[in-house]
C-alpha cells in the first residue's frame, strides 16, 4: 500500500463516460485504482483513454480511500476550465507523448 503520484500536468482518463460528462456539463468526477495524490486546487491537462489532450481542467477534489469491496481508490473530481484548440490539443499531444506515455509504453 503507498501513494503513486500523478505528473502536475496529466489527468488521463481511463473512461469515455466519465470524459464525457466533464465535457458536457462542465464539472466531472473519475476514479482512479491504487492511492494517489492529485494536486488539488491545481490546473492541469485533460487526456482521453488514447493519450490526445483536450482540455484544461482544475482539480476540485482528491480523496483517496478504501472503498466498501475493500479496493484502494481515489476519486477525483474536476471542473472544465475550458477545451483545447485543434492546434493546442496537437501541441500538447506531441509533448505528452515525448514526456510521459511514450516511455511508460516501452518499459
Amino acid at each position: 500500500m503507498g501513494f503513486q503520484t500523478e505528473f502536475n500536468s496529466v489527468c488521463k482518463f481511463k473512461n469515455e463516460q466519465e470524459l464525457y460528462e466533464l465535457l458536457e456539463y462542465g464539472r466531472g468526477k473519475m476514479v482512479k485504482q491504487g492511492f494517489r495524490v492529485f494536486p488539488t486546487g491545481q490546473k492541469v491537462i485533460a487526456y482521453t483513454p488514447d493519450n490526445v489532450a483536450v482540455a484544461i481542467v482544475k482539480i476540485v477534489v482528491s480523496i483517496a480511500e478504501i472503498n466498501f469491496q475493500g479496493q484502494e481508490v481515489t476519486e477525483v473530481e474536476m471542473q472544465l476550465i475550458r477545451k483545447l484548440t485543434q492546434e493546442e490539443s496537437r501541441v500538447q499531444t506531441a509533448l505528452a507523448d515525448e514526456m510521459f506515455f511514450g516511455e511508460q509504453a516501452q518499459e
